[in-house]
């Protein structure tokens, strides 16, 4: 019975949930906020998961033209490009327009959702900053 077999494969546990980080530990109210069930939901739509990657799947499709028309050194060169503005942020509370990355991509000039109603992903809630910090650095 095929439908048996895949009912016990979902109740295995797997030996890294049940590390010391991982099943049993305790959920840090502080630092990750409210559990929500709708963030355990799978996608309600096909196309939602397609506009979850729209800005990956944008980029892929950015380098594979640009190798395609000016060789592997222009893709690399951007990657770099794009890791080195990903390392420098604002300190961890406090929020990041991240506009290096913006005019990297192009969409400086482009008015989106994001711009006039704000991201609906980064929320306005902002922690402790000494906290922040001493986990951020591993003191904590």
């Amino acid at each position: 019975n095929s439908r048996g077999t895949a009912s016990l494969l979902k109740d295995t546990i797997s030996f890294t949930e049940v590390s010391a980080s991982g099943l049993y530990e305790g959920h840090d109210l502080l630092r990750r906020g409210f559990t929500s069930v709708k963030n355990e939901l799978l996608p309600s739509h096909p196309l939602e998961l397609t506009e979850k990657n729209f800005q990956l799947n944008q980029d892929k499709t950015n380098f594979a033209t640009l190798r395609n028309i000016q060789g592997i050194h222009a893709p690399l060169k951007l990657q770099m490009e794009f890791r080195a503005v990903k390392q420098v942020q604002r300190l961890p509370f406090l929020h990041s327009s991240n506009m290096a990355m913006d005019i990297l991509r192009g969409n400086d000039e482009c008015i989106g959702f994001e711009d006039i109603l704000n991201d609906p992903s980064q929320s306005e809630i902002m922690g402790e900053p000494h906290m922040m910090m001493e986990h951020k650095l591993g003191l904590l």
